[in-house]
């Protein structure tokens, strides 16, 4: 199994920012796109963000130029670097990776608790 484990959440003011991470551990025996997913009280969940092993990265619409994903393979890590948060972008943020526990284990999704950003004056 894969575990992924979040951190860096917490209030913040409009205009502020935040870093995330997001570090997978466990059985691992390769990991494909990692990426980050928001859910806002009364919405379903979304996608923030995501990038592939090699690097090529795609953003939602709304943090475009304000959000920037990176991360390290050798850590087995993503990160989020938040900017310029707005009151809308509070929301739990959950961390996703699409990864492989073994060599001839299926592909699948696996999903982080959670963190809470809240962004408010």
């Amino acid at each position: 199994q894969v575990q992924l484990v979040e951190s860096g959440g917490g209030l913040v003011q409009p205009g502020g920012s935040l870093s995330l991470s997001c570090a997978a551990s466990g059985s691992i025996f390769s990991i494909r796109t990692m990426g980050w997913y928001r859910q806002a009280p009364g919405k379903q969940r979304e996608l923030v963000a995501t990038i592939t092993r090699g690097g090529s990265t795609n953003y939602a619409d709304s943090v475009k130029g304000r959000f920037t994903i990176s991360r390290d393979n050798a850590k087995n890590t993503v990160y989020l670097q938040t900017n310029s948060l707005k009151p809308e972008d509070t929301a739990v943020y959950y961390c996703n990776a699409q990864a492989k526990a073994s060599m001839t284990g299926q592909l699948r999704d696996y999903w982080g608790q959670g963190t809470q950003v809240t962004v408010s004056s």
